[in-house]
Protein backbone atom coordinates (compact mmCIF):
# COMPACT_ATOMS: atom_id res chain seq x y z
CA UNK A 1 0.00 0.00 0.00
CA UNK A 2 1.46 3.70 -0.59
CA UNK A 3 2.18 6.14 1.95
CA UNK A 4 0.68 9.88 1.41
CA UNK A 5 1.22 12.58 3.33
CA UNK A 6 -1.58 14.12 5.72
CA UNK A 7 -0.87 17.26 7.33
CA UNK A 8 -3.39 19.64 9.11
CA UNK A 9 -2.63 22.43 11.44
CA UNK A 10 -2.83 22.60 15.66
CA UNK A 11 -2.05 25.74 17.70
CA UNK A 12 1.33 25.35 19.37
CA UNK A 13 0.00 24.60 22.85
CA UNK A 14 -2.01 21.68 21.81
CA UNK A 15 0.50 20.10 19.98
CA UNK A 16 3.10 20.37 22.63
CA UNK A 17 0.33 18.62 24.89
CA UNK A 18 -0.03 16.34 22.60
CA UNK A 19 3.50 15.46 22.10
CA UNK A 20 3.74 15.57 25.96
CA UNK A 21 0.94 13.02 26.57
CA UNK A 22 2.67 10.48 23.62
CA UNK A 23 5.64 10.99 25.19
CA UNK A 24 5.10 9.13 28.61
CA UNK A 25 3.21 6.81 26.84
CA UNK A 26 5.98 5.67 24.94
CA UNK A 27 4.97 6.66 21.20
CA UNK A 28 5.66 9.94 19.30
CA UNK A 29 2.49 12.05 17.58
CA UNK A 30 3.16 10.90 14.63
CA UNK A 31 2.39 7.63 16.04
CA UNK A 32 -0.93 8.63 18.01
CA UNK A 33 -2.07 10.01 14.73
CA UNK A 34 -2.03 6.58 12.66
CA UNK A 35 -3.24 4.54 15.18
CA UNK A 36 -6.41 7.22 15.43
CA UNK A 37 -6.78 7.07 11.62
CA UNK A 38 -6.45 3.14 11.94
CA UNK A 39 -9.14 2.99 14.33
CA UNK A 40 -11.32 5.44 12.44
CA UNK A 41 -11.24 3.12 9.44
CA UNK A 42 -11.93 -0.20 11.58
CA UNK A 43 -14.23 1.23 13.59
CA UNK A 44 -16.07 2.90 10.51
CA UNK A 45 -16.93 5.93 12.56
CA UNK A 46 -15.09 8.45 15.29
CA UNK A 47 -13.43 6.09 18.07
CA UNK A 48 -14.50 7.84 20.87
CA UNK A 49 -17.94 9.14 22.25
CA UNK A 50 -18.51 12.76 20.70
CA UNK A 51 -21.85 12.87 22.93
CA UNK A 52 -22.88 16.02 25.10
CA UNK A 53 -22.81 14.78 28.94
CA UNK A 54 -26.75 14.67 30.03
CA UNK A 55 -26.55 13.43 33.36
CA UNK A 56 -24.54 15.23 36.02
CA UNK A 57 -22.25 13.06 38.37
CA UNK A 58 -24.26 10.29 40.45
CA UNK A 59 -23.09 11.50 43.50
CA UNK A 60 -23.77 15.46 42.96
CA UNK A 61 -27.60 14.44 41.54
CA UNK A 62 -28.04 12.75 45.19
CA UNK A 63 -26.57 15.25 46.95
CA UNK A 64 -29.06 17.67 45.30
CA UNK A 65 -31.66 15.46 45.63
CA UNK A 66 -31.28 14.99 49.12
CA UNK A 67 -31.42 18.68 49.47
CA UNK A 68 -34.36 19.11 47.71
CA UNK A 69 -36.01 16.39 49.90
CA UNK A 70 -34.74 18.27 53.51
CA UNK A 71 -36.11 21.85 51.68
CA UNK A 72 -39.57 20.38 51.11
CA UNK A 73 -39.48 18.42 54.63
CA UNK A 74 -38.47 21.36 56.45
CA UNK A 75 -35.24 20.33 57.82
CA UNK A 76 -32.65 22.26 55.49
CA UNK A 77 -31.35 24.68 58.35
CA UNK A 78 -30.67 21.58 61.03
CA UNK A 79 -27.72 21.98 63.12
CA UNK A 80 -25.05 19.41 63.18
CA UNK A 81 -26.34 18.05 66.68
CA UNK A 82 -29.81 18.18 65.60
CA UNK A 83 -28.94 15.89 62.97
CA UNK A 84 -26.81 13.48 65.30
CA UNK A 85 -29.79 13.70 67.56
CA UNK A 86 -32.10 12.72 65.09
CA UNK A 87 -29.56 9.66 63.99
CA UNK A 88 -28.96 8.43 67.42
CA UNK A 89 -33.19 8.54 68.00
CA UNK A 90 -33.09 6.27 64.70
CA UNK A 91 -30.96 3.98 66.28
CA UNK A 92 -32.66 3.23 69.76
Amino acid sequence: MANSLVQFRADDATRIKAASICERLGIDLQTYMRMCLTRLVQENGVPFSMKLKTEENPAIAAMKKASRIAEENGISDMTLDEINTEIAEVRK
